[in-house]
């Protein structure tokens, strides 16, 4: 079985198909765009085309409200506790939020809450529906964090807990345009420094320059950069030395909760057994005999280097993520050809308001009930490809707060279902 995506769609489709008892080969274009993302898990935060005031309290209540169209109605309610389920046991005590079906609100870099079912340990004691006081710190010349605003925003929303800020200097002087994986790092090494001449450990004497603005604070926010190897041991420190909670605030690309996520789910994937080949190269081509697709063939330094499977499963994400083509000429899934619905007029593929309901929004391809993508008329395109993840049309996931709950359900199932052809 071949997996074309490197997601968090196409991971589950591997996992899912070797846990089946499936030879798996994972192969995508280019790196996979984790490191982009947040690392919280959703499931449904806000129902599509309703008239709701605030998140989703139970996405497995809003399910079966949802219209047929949508992933989660084609695979059911079971697929996604299942595939919730599977990365569940992946995932261990890393991450929270499988004790309950209700989404936990979590605080965002812009000072947003935002509904999710899954979340990492670290960002656990900064759910916005904890009330205990809580600290914000950001530091001089670290960019795409300003603790000031993150708590301005929070308070506006309305949360329990008084909330402050704070912005120190990070031990070590970082260049104003340095990576947050350079602070990371720092704490990972932990090297000694000497302020106001005394020599520390950088986490002490970042917990030292914290302390003064700590109040009554029982819970300090950091931005995400706790570490990427060590961040539980980071973590403990500072909570020891501040005599107070500490979490991570997760932040936007390049995301270290996401770079943890996707070093946990390749790692699964390859102790599973199966087989990776990420950024390998453009899929430039395929072969099908009688209808059904033999082989595809990567373009790898000019080279066509062909991969043969019985099943395929098509995970290459949105318009995003490259997975769907739009242009002048109309909108296209450019790998296999796939029929992707649309407007032929493209002045009907967005509203006149910016966040209106936007038909671009929800291209992607039309699968039947075993995730085969069909044509117009509603045949299978191929008896042996599924496609998994946001290369699925028929929902919005921005709106929804909805897009790695069906990447991880359409995983699933795809992924089941392809190993069971094999």
């Amino acid at each position: 079985m071949l997996v074309i995506g490197g997601g968090i769609a196409g991971l589950s489709s591997a996992l899912s198909a070797a846990q089946a008892g499936a030879d798996v080969r994972l192969v995508s274009e280019a790196e996979t765009t984790l490191h982009h993302a947040s690392g919280l898990l959703d499931v449904l935060g806000y129902p599509p085309n309703a008239d709701v005031d605030g998140p989703v309290v139970d996405p497995f209540d809003a399910i079966g409200e949802l219209p047929e169209t949508h992933p989660y109605a084609i695979v059911g309610e079971q697929a996604v506790r299942d595939g919730l389920a599977m990365i569940d046991d992946v995932l261990g005590e890393a991450y929270h939020g499988s004790h309950t079906d209700a989404n936990a609100l979590v605080p965002t870099h812009g000072g947003t809450v935002k509904p999710t079912a899954r979340y990492p340990t670290s960002v656990a004691a900064g759910l916005a529906s904890d009330d205990r006081e809580l600290l914000l710190v950001d530091f001089e010349r670290l960019t795409g964090f300003d603790a000031g605003v993150a708590a301005e925003h929070l308070e506006a929303a309305g949360i329990p807990a008084e909330t402050n800020a704070a912005t120190v200097e990070f031990p070590i002087v970082v260049r104003d345009d340095a990576k947050v994986t350079r602070y990371a790092h720092l704490l990972d090494e932990n090297p000694t420094v000497t302020v106001d001449g005394r020599e520390q450990r950088v986490r002490t004497a970042l917990a030292d320059a914290i302390e003064p603005h700590l109040g009554e604070a029982e819970r300090v926010g950091f931005p995400a950069v706790l570490g990427v190897d060590h961040p539980a041991e980071i973590r403990n420190e500072l909570e020891d030395r501040l005599g107070a909670a500490v979490f991570e605030v997760p932040m936007g690309p390049p995301s270290i909760l996401g770079g943890r996520l996707e070093d946990r789910l390749y790692a699964a994937l390859d102790d599973a057994g199966g087989e990776i080949e990420a950024g390998g190269g453009p899929i430039v081509d395929f072969d099908a005999d009688d209808g059904t697709i033999s082989e595809i063939y990567m373009d790898r330094s000019g080279s066509r280097i062909p991969y043969a499977a019985e099943q395929y499963v098509l995970a290459t994400g949105d318009v995003a993520g490259g997975g769907i083509d739009a242009d002048r000429a109309g909108v296209t899934e450019p790998i296999f050809g796939c029929d992707v619905p649309h407007p032929e007029d493209r002045y009907e593929w967005f509203e006149g308001e910016a966040f209106g309901d936007h038909a671009f929004a929800e291209f992607g391809v039309v699968v039947d009930d075993a995730l085969r993508p069909v044509g117009a008329e509603g045949d299978p395109e191929f008896p042996n490809l599924r496609a998994a993840g946001a290369v699925i049309g028929g929902y919005d996931y921005p709106a929804e707060k909805s897009a790695s709950g069906v990447s991880i359900a359409t995983g699933y199932a795809a992924g089941r279902r392809a190993a069971k052809e094999v």
